[in-house]
């Protein structure tokens, strides 16, 4: 089962954590996989591009992760961000996770980045408030980006990430 989720930690080790920071993120809660968290047309997607890669992985074409993910970079940015991507594995999708306390009740602090530009999920089914209101109590920083603020401009994200991990 995939375990590789923040909230994992903070489950199991929650003395070790401060603040939990998502950044457009789903978030699950027990029992819960990225599949269910999505548009139904992503799942078959996924399914075809794993399928024509005949390796159990998803690299999204170009075009959609250039619309998508990394809209507000120029071309050339686009381009060499995305030929540096990994495939990412299909059972990662599929994976549900094993809490034993679901985000909203877990003690730790919280918080959500929401990039407002992100439109690698429709708008129609928002990472905020859709998914960040999973958290409870948690602290909100809005900042003007796409889902690949890291390539498009890291040094807005690392003030984000800053602004979001403060105490």
């Amino acid at each position: 089962m995939q375990q590789r989720h923040l909230a994992v930690v903070a489950d199991l080790v929650p003395e070790l954590i401060r603040r939990l920071v998502y950044w457009n993120a789903f978030v699950p809660n027990n029992g819960e996989s990225l599949n269910d968290m999505v548009p139904p047309h992503y799942l078959g997607l996924f399914e075809a591009i794993a399928a024509e890669r005949g390796d159990g992985s998803v690299v999204l074409p170009f075009p959609i992760w250039r619309e998508a993910f990394i809209n507000d970079a120029d071309l050339e940015l686009a381009r060499r961000a995305y030929d540096i991507l990994n495939p990412h594995p299909l059972k990662t999708f599929s994976d549900k996770i094993a809490l034993k306390t679901n985000p909203a009740e877990m003690q730790v602090a919280k918080s959500y980045i929401n990039c407002t530009e992100d439109t690698a999920l429709p708008h129609g089914y928002p990472w905020h408030p859709r998914l960040s209101e999973k958290l409870g109590l948690f602290r909100l920083v809005q900042v003007l980006g796409s889902h690949e603020l890291c390539f498009s401009d890291p040094a807005r994200l690392a003030r984000a990430i800053m602004e979001a991990g403060r105490d």
